[in-house]
């Protein structure tokens, strides 16, 4: 399961570096069996490509009492700039740690590598470690198809990731600042983020959804029936006034999942088989994204 991981995560990083000795073994190409040499520390400049924009104090403190007891187990990866310099691209946890450990050197791998490549490796990297939030994830992804006109399609072959979760990351970047960042910290969770695009059309909504969110420490369950009662206000009085119809629960998940496939309230009405499927959308783009998806499937 590991080797599956990094054959669809790892196509940037297995190139460069070999695979860690408690892993089984996978066929690298002969250039990356080359040793590791100690850089100087000082002479790393940061990663321009970088992502993640948190790091846990108390993890990288723990890894920098790692390394001065043991040394860096795996070496970064950088790419020679000018003047005797070097650009850091994959191991940014570790060079932090080492300077705080008080290391004067740094093991790495040291490879010709372009931009493009450069911000794959780094984002493929925090992929298979999880570190970084949905906002991180989403300008990430953003970033791959903006500056380096990829598709979804490429970028999702790329790190492993299906078309659809990487349409649904960059929607994020539709949300409200107040709410990204909320994403960001953890306030928010990618499922409640994924909802909350039902009201970007909405910001008056959308804004006061996220609150009440926060405050009452809501489920995503729960966020659906609140995001369902801003858009429809008087079909939820009429539910009030007569007695719940009982759902199928197929009918139920098939909803769900519409939902958050394509970011909108989804309505399915089923009777014996037939019935109808009631799309509602906040705004002209959304329409738009429907269009495509539905005309794409």
């Amino acid at each position: 399961m590991i080797n599956d991981k990094r054959k669809a995560l790892g196509r940037g990083l297995d190139s460069l570096l070999p695979s860690r000795p408690t892993m089984s073994p996978i066929a690298m190409p002969a250039q990356a069996a080359a040793s590791a040499q100690e850089i100087s520390i000082d002479s790393i400049d940061p990663n321009p490509y970088q992502t993640r924009r948190r790091i846990n104090e108390a993890a990288l403190e723990e890894l920098a009492e790692s390394i001065r007891a043991s040394g860096v187990v795996q070496p970064v990866v950088l790419r020679p700039t000018a003047n005797g310099r070097f650009q850091l691209v994959a191991g940014e946890r570790r060079w932090h740690a080492s300077r705080r450990a008080g290391k004067a050197t740094i093991p790495a791998v040291v490879r010709q590598i372009s931009n493009e490549q450069a911000m794959e490796i780094t984002i493929i990297e925090n992929l298979q470690r999880e570190d970084l939030n949905p906002m991180e994830q989403a300008r990430a992804f953003e970033r791959l198809s903006r500056e380096f006109s990829l598709t979804q399609e490429q970028i999702a072959s790329r790190t492993g990731k299906d078309r659809a979760s990487i349409a649904n990351f960059i929607r994020l970047l539709k949300l409200p600042e107040d709410v990204q960042n909320a994403l960001e910290t953890g306030a928010l969770s990618l499922g409640h983020g994924k909802v909350l695009l039902a009201l970007a059309g909405f910001p008056e909504h959308l804004e006061r959804a996220a609150r009440e969110i926060i405050e009452k420490q809501l489920s995503v369950r729960q966020t659906e029936e609140l995001v369902a009662r801003l858009l429809n206000p008087h079909g939820a009085e009429q539910k009030q006034e007569k007695p719940a119809v009982p759902v199928d629960p197929n009918v139920r998940e098939a909803q769900r999942s519409l939902e958050s496939t394509l970011g909108v309230k989804v309505e399915i009405h089923d009777r014996k088989g037939k019935g109808k499927i009631i799309l509602k959308y906040g705004s002209l783009e959304d329409f738009d994204r429907i269009v495509e998806a539905l005309a794409a499937k």
